[in-house]
C-alpha cells in the first residue's frame, strides 16, 4: 500500500502521544440536571486526547467535516488552515520547517494526529465518515489508509447543487459534488442497511431478484424451534412465529433497534402480523447519495437563528441524518470533532425523536462561537423555534457544555495536583487499564478498580506523603491475583511484595514540597 510523504510528517506522526491530557471543565448543563451529551469548546487535538480516559474504543460512529483547504479566507471556519491557533501549533510541533510548509503540507500536519486520536476513540466495530472535496481527497485517502489500514468501506458521493448557473467558468466545468470517505477500525463493520417494511405476505419494494423477504430469515440458525411473540410497545399488537430465539433475545433486539415498530402498524388493526422493520443483510448501500442542497440548508439555519446568517456553509442536516440512519442503532455514541454549527447534534436529536432512540453525541469546536452558535443551535432545536406557521416543535434532549481545563501534568513528570484528586484517579486507572474508572462502593477510598484480576489502588493524600506498609495492606478488601499500588513511599521488602503479588509504583509528584 503506497504511503504519502510531506514536509513535517516526521514531526507529527507520533505527536498524538505527546499531547498533554487536560481535564474537561463543565460550565453548565442544559435542559437537565446532568447529561451524557457533551459540547466541548477547545482545540480538538487537546479535547480528543482528554476524551481517551473515558471513551477510548467506545465511540460507535464518528462524523467529521474538517477544513477542505480551499484557500478561501472569508469563511467563518478559517478553511485554509492559516488560523492563528493552528499556525502556533505548527510552529511548536514542526519547528522551523513550519514556516516553509506549503498549504497542503500544513493541512496534513494538522489532520494526521487528530485522525490518530479518532482511531483510538473508535470502537472495533465502529465507523468514521470524513467529508472532503477535490482539494485534499487524494491526500486524505492515503493518510487514512496508513492509519486505518485496509479498512476503507467505501467513498460516498453527494451533490451540493443540481445545475450550474451564471457565467461559465474558464474550463466550462462546475463542481457540484463532494465526497465522504468511510473507514472502519476493523473489518467487523457492516452498514445497518436500508430498512424494508414487511406485511403479512411480504412485499418486495426494491424488486430484489431473490424475491421478497421471508420469515425464515429469523428461523435460519439453530434447532429447537418454539413459538415466540414480539409485542409492539406502542399499541400492544403482537407478531407470533416459530423461532429458535428466546424471548429475552427478541426483547434485546427490540431494545437495540434491530426490530422497530413504526407508526404504520396502527393502520392495520385487523392484521395479527403487523408491520415491522429489520436490518436487511441483502440490500447494499448505494454510494451515490443524491442531492442535499447546501443553499436550502443555509436557509434552514437562518430560520433557527431568527433570520440571522450565522454560518455560510454548514453541512445539510438531511445528509447527516441519512448517514446516521445507515450506520447507527438506538444506543450508539456519535462524535464530531469539527462541530461547526452543530449539525451532527441536531441530526442525532432528530433521529432519536423519529425512532425513540437514545443516541448520545459529543461535539468539539475550537472556535469562539462554540457557545454562541454551536451550543445555541442545539438549545434552540431542543426547545423549538420560529413563530406562527413557521414554528418548529422542539426535539427534546439535553447536553453539558465544557471548556478545556488544567493539564494533568504541570511538567514532563509531576502531576498537577490543582486538577483535583478525582481527575487524577481517572487518569491513573485509564493509563493502567485503558478502562474508565469504576465506582468504588466496597473498598478503601484509595481503591480504583479491578481489571483482569488485578486490583488497583492509588494511595494518595494531597498534603502529605503516603507509605505502602503492612498497616495499609490490612485495609485492602478486594481479593485479586495481583495488586498494583501507587504511593509515595514503600517500606515493604521485595520478598513481601512478591509473596503478595504486589507491584509498587511511586506517585509522580514533587514530594519535596510536602
Amino acid at each position: 500500500m503506497p504511503t504519502l510523504e510531506w514536509i513535517g510528517k516526521d514531526k507529527v506522526i507520533n505527536h498524538h502521544q505527546e499531547v498533554p491530557y487536560r481535564i474537561l471543565d463543565k460550565k453548565y448543563t442544559y435542559n437537565a440536571e446532568s447529561s451524557e451529551n457533551m459540547i466541548i469548546h477547545g482545540d480538538n487535538l487537546l479535547a480528543l486526547k482528554s476524551l481517551l480516559p473515558q471513551f477510548e474504543g467506545k465511540v460507535d460512529c464518528i462524523y467529521i467535516d474538517p477544513p477542505y483547504n480551499t484557500g478561501n479566507e472569508k469563511w467563518v471556519y478559517n478553511d485554509n488552515v492559516n488560523d492563528p491557533k493552528i499556525k502556533k501549533w505548527l510552529g511548536e510541533v514542526v519547528g522551523q520547517e513550519g514556516e516553509d510548509l506549503t498549504r497542503h503540507d500544513k493541512w496534513l500536519c494538522m489532520m494526521y494526529p487528530r485522525l490518530k486520536l479518532l482511531y483510538k476513540l473508535l470502537s472495533n466495530d465502529g465507523v468514521i465518515f470524513i467529508s472532503i472535496d477535490d482539494n485534499e481527497l487524494a491526500s486524505l485517502k492515503l493518510i487514512c489508509d496508513e492509519i486505518f489500514g485496509k479498512n476503507l468501506v467505501c467513498t460516498l458521493v453527494w451533490e451540493t447543487k443540481k445545475e450550474a448557473k451564471g457565467i461559465p467558468p474558464v474550463r466550462m466545468c462546475v463542481t457540484n459534488q463532494e465526497y465522504i470517505l468511510v473507514y472502519s477500525k476493523t473489518n467487523a463493520y457492516r452498514f445497518i442497511g436500508d430498512l424494508r417494511k414487511i406485511e403479512d405476505g411480504f412485499i418486495n419494494p426494491d424488486n430484489d431478484p431473490r424475491g421478497p423477504w421471508k420469515r425464515q430469515y429469523l428461523q435460519r440458525f439453530g434447532q429447537g424451534f418454539s413459538e415466540r411473540t414480539i409485542i409492539n410497545p406502542e399499541n400492544g399488537m403482537s407478531f407470533t412465529f416459530e423461532t429458535p430465539y428466546t424471548e429475552e433475545k427478541m426483547n434485546q433486539w427490540i431494545a437495540e433497534g434491530v426490530i422497530i415498530f413504526p407508526q404504520e402498524a396502527t393502520k392495520y388493526p385487523a392484521r395479527k402480523e403487523f408491520f415491522y422493520e429489520y436490518d436487511n443483510p441483502y440490500k447494499p448501500i448505494v454510494t451515490s447519495l443524491g442531492l442535499y442542497s447546501t443553499k436550502v440548508n443555509s436557509e434552514k439555519l437562518k430560520d433557527i437563528f431568527d433570520g440571522e446568517k450565522v454560518f455560510d456553509y454548514s453541512k445539510p442536516i438531511g445528509l447527516i441524518l441519512d448517514l446516521l440512519k445507515k450506520s447507527t442503532k438506538k444506543n450508539f455514541l456519535i462524535l464530531d470533532s469539527f462541530a461547526g454549527s452543530g449539525t451532527t447534534a441536531h441530526a442525532v436529536l432528530d433521529l432519536n425523536k423519529q425512532d425513540g432512540g437514545n443516541r448520545k453525541f459529543i461535539l468539539v469546536e475550537m472556535m469562539d462561537y462554540a457557545d454562541t452558535i454551536t451550543a445555541e443551535r442545539v438549545k434552540r432545536v431542543i426547545d423549538g423555534y420560529g413563530e406562527g406557521n413557521k414554528a418548529v416543535a422542539g426535539l427534546g434532549g439535553d447536553f453539558s457544555y465544557y471548556e478545556l481545563g488544567e493539564p494533568l501534568f504541570k511538567d514532563d513528570k509531576n502531576l498537577n495536583e490543582a486538577v483535583g484528586e478525582e481527575e487524577i484517579r481517572k487518569y491513573v486507572y485509564y493509563m493502567e487499564t485503558k478502562q474508565p474508572l469504576e465506582e468504588n462502593t466496597a473498598d478503601t477510598r484509595y481503591y480504583l478498580g479491578k481489571h483482569n484480576d488485578t486490583a488497583y489502588y492509588f494511595y494518595y493524600e494531597k498534603d502529605k506523603p503516603t507509605t505502602l506498609n503492612r498497616e495499609f495492606l490490612a485495609t485492602v478488601k478486594t481479593k485479586a491475583t495481583g495488586y498494583l499500588i501507587y504511593a509515595d513511599i514503600c517500606t515493604l521488602s521485595a520478598e513481601t511484595l512478591s509473596q503478595n503479588g504486589i507491584v509498587f509504583k511511586k506517585i509522580p509528584r514533587d514530594i519535596q514540597k510536602l
